[in-house]
């Protein structure tokens, strides 16, 4: 069954969780779902790629890009700007296919004023010193650059509220799991599924 609209599924969850082994998975079982690569100012990381963990831009191309409207929301984080491209979204959506959204908290705030009908999901951690744990375990950051992450995160779970749905990562397969269940609830939704009603009016 063709949907006439793709759903719109916003991520979000503090440093060091671990959304991108999440995504990879997600997007490894299930189809017809689009990953919106965000735009942003840092510096990649060894082995990122550009074009498949970002969009890397300097911030003269960026603000151009703020300007001229063409960001669905923009935030910036220790010193970087994130943000999403608003014609690459709209373009999926009205295929049918969803698009998925790994942004911050701040981002994620703007989204849900624009794009209501979204879905808002956050990813935790089983404990905090899990979290602590995790982001020693990367050997990217400073101690500093940690503790600074660290209480972001704090400032991060305090918008949990704002989200639809939370999900664990404490096994990757166990949060994979949750988000497919979600999607799937949210696919049978009655509003997206008016199309076939018609045949029984």
């Amino acid at each position: 069954m063709k949907r006439e609209k793709g759903q719109l599924i916003v991520l979000s969850g503090p440093s060091g969780v671990g959304k991108s082994t999440v995504i990879a998975e997600l997007l490894s079982q299930r189809n017809h779902i689009y990953f919106s690569v965000s735009y942003t100012t840092r510096q990649p990381r060894v082995g990122e790629q550009n074009g498949v963990n970002y969009n890397f831009v300097d911030r003269t191309e960026f603000e151009r890009m703020i300007s001229a409207g063409e960001l669905l929301e923009y935030a910036e984080y220790v010193d970087n700007y994130y943000g999403t491209s608003l014609k690459a979204i709209q373009e999926q959506l009205d295929a049918g296919v969803d698009v998925l959204l790994d942004i911050e908290v701040q981002g994620a705030a703007k989204v849900r004023s624009r794009c209501p009908g979204a879905l808002f999901i956050f990813i935790i951690p089983p404990s905090f010193e899990e979290l602590s744990r995790r982001l020693h375990r990367r050997n990217t950051d400073s101690e500093d650059v940690i503790a600074g992450r660290l209480e972001k995160a704090r400032g991060e779970f305090r918008e949990i509220p704002n989200y639809d749905y939370l999900v664990i990562n404490d096994k990757v397969s166990g949060a994979v799991a949750e988000i497919e269940a979600i999607l799937t609830a949210a696919e049978c939704r009655v509003e997206n599924r008016k199309s076939i009603l018609t045949q029984f009016a």
